[in-house]
């Protein structure tokens, strides 16, 4: 097949990216604006390949989504290019609107018009697959419920009101048009090339910079933790095998506390690079030293946690990592990859702009 990814220099979207040529005979074609969070480096072990094509293009420009359409001619769309930080969309909620509602309907009617004039063979094999959010059901209650695919939609951030809104859109867009789409709705996602002001490489770059470690109110939000890779396996599922018109919620069954996830951080930073042997933090005898709590956010959600059972059932994906496994591969991988997130933090990665391959 040949697969376009919107939002492919992104965080889940390089590891798509990254999956796909290097686990499949598929091609790609990513198609991304290059924002703040969008970094080619992130899918440089696989863009030598001849299944791998680069467009910089942005999702809300319908005159680029036609040409893409146009020249590439996908079998399926995996749309994953969205703003998703939720502290950003408090303080300025105008781009989230634009991109993750306009964008959507953007590309949803670039994908109508190319599909309506496709063979018929064609028209019955194409997929647009939208990947959302679990924070469009808003929180639960006490520590037993877990959101399915039928959990009323409830929103509390300007981000997670956006992506409520594309997910309807899409859905409305199979009602009314017939296009043949898909919706997944994940869990907090964790694991290499995150962007550095999500909480667990924030942590981890923080603590070795010996910067104050922040957790919003006492940190006893709870979330469910899905290690990247996991996820991309489970998206590719779903663009291959999944049913047209359904949803499937995809969770890595690891539900911690915020406190607890910054504490297991501090632990495996103790083991691997010990705070005494570490020229910026000598003078600690544990990154844990670092971890201030500061006021809570507006309407932060209390507790996330999915249902995975269905896509569990249905197309046979279940988490290979843990979170203890995922975690430590993580950690790792930063340690490891100090040349990929010192260029992100100092600016350097946004100064290299590719066109087409």
């Amino acid at each position: 097949m040949m697969i376009l990814i919107t939002g492919g220099a992104g965080f889940i979207g390089s590891a798509v990216v990254r999956h796909i040529i290097g686990n499949t005979n598929d091609s790609v074609v990513n198609v991304d604006c290059l924002t703040y969070a969008g970094n080619v480096e992130s899918v440089a072990t696989v863009s030598d390949s001849d299944r791998y094509h680069f467009v910089q293009a942005d999702i809300c420009d319908a005159k680029a989504m036609a040409d893409v359409f146009k020249q590439y001619q996908p079998d399926a769309v995996m749309h994953l290019a969205a703003e998703s930080h939720v502290d950003r969309s408090i303080d300025g909620p105008a781009d989230f609107m634009q991109t993750n509602i306009i964008g959507t309907f953007t590309l949803l009617e670039a994908a109508r018009s190319y599909w309506t004039i496709l063979p018929e063979d064609k028209k019955q094999a194409f997929r647009f697959h939208h990947i959302s959010t679990d924070e469009v059901y808003g929180d639960l209650e006490g520590t037993d419920d877990l959101f399915t695919e039928e959990t009323p939609y409830e929103p509390s951030s300007p981000y997670s009101a956006s992506k409520a809104s594309s997910d309807h859109l899409v859905r409305a867009w199979n009602r009314t048009y017939g296009l043949p789409v898909i919706v997944t709705n994940c869990s907090n996602n964790y694991g290499p090339y995150h962007f550095p002001e999500k909480l667990i490489p924030h942590i981890i770059l923080n603590a070795l910079g010996a910067k104050s470690l922040p957790i919003y109110g006492d940190g006893s939000q709870i979330r469910d933790w899905l290690y990247v890779e996991d996820h991309a396996r489970a998206l590719y599922k779903v663009v291959t095998e999944g049913i047209v018109g359904e949803t499937y919620n995809i969770g890595g069954h690891n539900e911690k506390k915020n406190i607890e996830v910054v504490q297991t951080l501090c632990e495996l930073l103790d083991e691997l690079v010990p705070a005494r042997s570490n020229a910026a933090t000598s003078h600690l005898t544990s990154y844990s030293e670092l971890i201030t709590f500061v006021k809570d956010r507006p309407g932060h959600d209390v507790r996330y946690a999915i249902d995975a059972s269905k896509i569990d059932k249905e197309l046979g994906w279940t988490p290979k990592e843990s979170f203890e496994t995922g975690i430590r591969k993580t950690v790792e991988w930063y340690l490891n990859n100090e040349n990929w997130w010192k260029r992100v933090l100092s600016g350097e990665y946004q100064l290299e702009r590719i066109g087409d391959k």
